[in-house]
């Protein structure tokens, strides 16, 4: 339950099960997905995919622990906070205060850990019974050990700064600030140094860093999209598609009055995402792999890997693309470039923390655009399906005035020219969703505009081509265009509520 979930659905949740019944459901939820190897790598990939700098490794009761961070709790919680918390980021667990009364349930709790435990007795007697059981004791004098009740990941970043120190949250620090606390504050105790310019390229392409080539692919599907886009609306075909049909302009257009808005209708949408992706691509180059941002090389490492395939759709509807061919044939390794394995140095900026509510407005407005994200995915494997199959949905042929066997009696070759502008556009709008689902859900943070402005542009660029193309050509079915309407909806609000938390101000002294 990260924290775009958790804090949006909190009070809903709170109402159905009550709050302290819906923590704990909370918890063990979190602590059963955690306890299995695969569901503990989905929580952290989940969570932004967390990479802790080497400097906030350390140890606490002469234990080592991988991060000085970690959480207090009760004998009560112990079992689902041990499983539920590395996912989350914790490097450490202390049960405390234990008694002699507690020391079955706290031996129970640390059987088969995957995280250090250690615990603050209330006597020697448990702490001989648990001595065989846990990593190591605490005591309630140790200056090393600060224990939080406020949710300021300031405080806790800036208290971390001390090599010696580690911090432990008492649960309502998570409570209040939401189950990615663990990961805000590694972000922010994470040392970083200015973001590298233009001037720092060479003249040696080989090179050049990942960022740049990441970028140069961006643009690349930017000015693709851009052409695509001038020759729909200018000669609509070009001499290859005139001799895979066999048919010009005219001939189309004598045959089926709405045939060339149609085809019109389905390259400008085509275009429009084309450079929705170029516009995400330019984004997760310039703001997150140039930044060190771990997570943008691995959205844009999948965004590519669903959109490049969707090349061989080819094999299905038999037209081979010239155009289409040879941008996916010169892109393609500036792409392998862009997401080759390099050491990732923390370039970002943080924002200093500003209001909660302005936070939880933006996790509301966060939890929108995944859910956009996710709906263009479903919405983009179906065109797919359907450009593969049966080409045309039902609307389609209202739209058109006729049925599939009238066009394919007119042509043979005209259906399955449609179905590659179709399954072609469902692979282009897969790829985009994904990078907005990844992008929203692992960028969110303070200060980052340029996640606000990156996802603004591939919303413009994707959706208002296509309401317009479908009032030019009137082509108006509400069913067709619903869920358009529902995503500009869903995007729209999703950004207005979380601009200013992402716009916010970086921190004074830092440039980029």
């Amino acid at each position: 339950m990260p924290d775009w979930t958790y804090h949006p659905l909190r009070g809903a949740a709170a109402a159905v099960l009550g709050e302290r019944r819906s923590q704990r459901t909370a918890l063990r939820l979190l602590a059963s997905i955690g306890a299995r190897p695969a569901g503990a790598r989905l929580i952290a990939r989940g969570f932004g995919h967390r990479h802790p700098p080497k400097r906030l490794a350390g140890d606490m009761a002469g234990v080592p622990v991988t991060v000085r961070l970690g959480i207090s709790v009760p004998p009560s919680l112990a079992r689902e906070t041990i499983r539920a918390m590395p996912p989350l980021g914790a490097g450490v667990v202390e049960v405390s205060p234990v008694s002699a009364a507690d020391v079955e349930t706290v031996r129970e709790a640390a059987a088969g850990r995957s995280i250090p435990v250690v615990v603050r007795t209330r006597g020697t007697e448990a702490e001989a019974a648990l001595k065989p059981h846990v990593d190591g004791f605490t005591s309630d004098d140790d200056p090393h050990v600060v224990r939080v009740s406020d949710p300021s990941v300031t405080a806790a970043a800036a208290a971390l700064d001390e090599p010696d120190t580690v911090v432990l949250a008492r649960p309502e620090v998570l409570v209040a600030a939401g189950p990615g606390w663990f990961a805000r504050v590694t972000e922010a105790a994470t040392p970083t140094a200015p973001a590298p310019g233009l001037r720092e390229l060479g003249r040696d392409p080989r090179r050049w860093p990942a960022w740049w080539w990441a970028l140069l692919v961006g643009l690349g599907m930017t000015g693709a999209g851009l052409g695509a886009a001038v020759i729909t609306l200018g000669p609509v075909l070009l001499w290859y598609d005139r001799d895979y049909l066999g048919m010009t302009l005219h001939q189309l257009h004598a045959a089926n009055h709405h045939l060339v808005h149609f085809l019109q209708h389905d390259r400008i949408t085509m275009a429009g995402t084309m450079v929705a992706i170029g516009a995400l691509y330019t984004g997760l180059a310039v703001g997150g792999i140039r930044r060190g941002r771990p997570w943008a090389r691995e959205v844009y490492l999948i965004s590519g890997a669903i959109g490049f395939p969707t090349l061989f759709y080819f094999l299905a509807t038999g037209f081979v693309e010239p155009l289409h061919t040879a941008t996916a044939i010169v892109l393609f390794p500036m792409f392998l470039a862009a997401v080759r394995r390099s050491p990732h140095t923390p370039r970002w900026r943080l924002a200093p923390e500003g209001p909660e509510p302005e936070r939880r407005r933006a996790l509301a407005g966060q939890l929108l655009l995944i859910v956009t994200g996710a709906g263009l995915f479903v919405g983009g494997a179906v065109i797919s399906v359907v450009g593969l199959t049966g080409v045309f949905v039902p609307t389609d042929l209202t739209f058109l005035g006729t049925s599939a066997q009238t066009l394919e009696a007119v042509n043979p070759r005209l259906v399955p020219f449609v179905a590659h502008d179709r399954a072609g556009f469902g692979g282009a709008l897969m790829s985009a969703a994904v990078a907005i689902t990844l992008l929203s859900a692992w960028g969110w943070g303070r200060g980052e505009s340029w996640v606000f402005w990156t996802l603004t542009v591939a919303a413009a660029a994707g959706f208002l081509p296509a309401v317009v193309v479908h009032g030019v050509i009137h082509y108006t079915d509400l069913i067709h265009l619903a869920p358009v309407y529902i995503g500009i909806a869903l995007t729209g609000t999703g950004l207005l509520l979380a601009r200013p938390y992402l716009c916010a101000r970086a921190a004074a002294g830092q440039t980029d």
